[in-house]
């Protein structure tokens, strides 16, 4: 006799299954070399954030991220690199990025952040220690504006909070716009501001862009 048919879901393709988070720290010398893979997200900040800590305690000149791995990294992942660099900037350590992922680096680009992790360290004097932490605050004050957009945009389109962000960074790029200008747009717009007809075209194409099979991942490279 035949064997009975089994109804069964497909299984997710391995391209597309979120990859679970993973840190590692390995000693060298005087720094400590923080391997990153996986999605940087709001949940995964916590983690992150103890981590790099923990890390900086038993490196006495600083610490090498390796985030070639990393799939996804949005701005709750970027307050806490800037935060833990501020930190480290303060302790005379620093915090660099050997290996970032595409993504990583698009983000670091577009939030125009990727200088204060990618640069050579200066020479430790108290004015480019200054100079770095004033840096630091004032990129991190962009942030809340971003997370406020990438709400508007959840709340408008019934959008995931990466759906949202992957929105945000496509727009800025086809409009040659700033992450952070583009997010205080949006957030205007609540507050009766019209956006551009160019800027609402870009955000109706990229929404509707997502149901595309390579809605996320057709996403120029180039910098804002």
């Amino acid at each position: 006799m035949p064997e009975p048919a089994h109804s069964a879901q497909p299984a997710t393709p391995a391209a597309v299954r979120p990859r679970p988070l993973s840190i590692a720290t390995q000693p060298d010398g005087g720094r400590s070399v923080v391997t990153v893979s996986g999605e940087l997200d709001l949940q995964a900040a916590d983690e992150l954030r103890a981590t790099l800590h923990r890390a900086l305690k038993n490196a006495t000149d600083g610490i090498d991220l390796d985030m070639r791995g990393v799939t996804f990294c949005d701005c709750s992942a970027l307050n806490v690199l800037l935060a833990f660099r501020e930190q480290a900037l303060v302790e005379s350590r620093t915090v660099t990025i050997q290996s970032p992922s595409p993504v990583t680096e698009r983000l670091l680009s577009l939030t125009g952040t990727l200088p204060l992790f990618t640069a050579e360290p200066g020479d430790g004097t108290d004015h480019e220690l200054g100079v770095e932490v004033v840096q630091l605050r004032r990129a991190m004050q962009t942030r809340p504006t971003i997370d406020l957009a990438r709400g508007v945009l959840m709340a408008t389109f019934g959008l995931s909070p990466q759906d949202a962000w992957h929105v945000l960074v496509m727009v800025s790029q086809n409009t040659n716009t700033k992450l952070h200008r583009l997010a205080q747009d949006l957030v205007t717009a609540v507050r009766g501001e019209p956006l551009s007809d160019s800027v609402q075209r870009q955000v109706a194409a990229a929404v509707a862009r997502l149901s595309e099979p390579d809605g996320r991942g057709a996403q120029g490279d180039g910098e804002t």
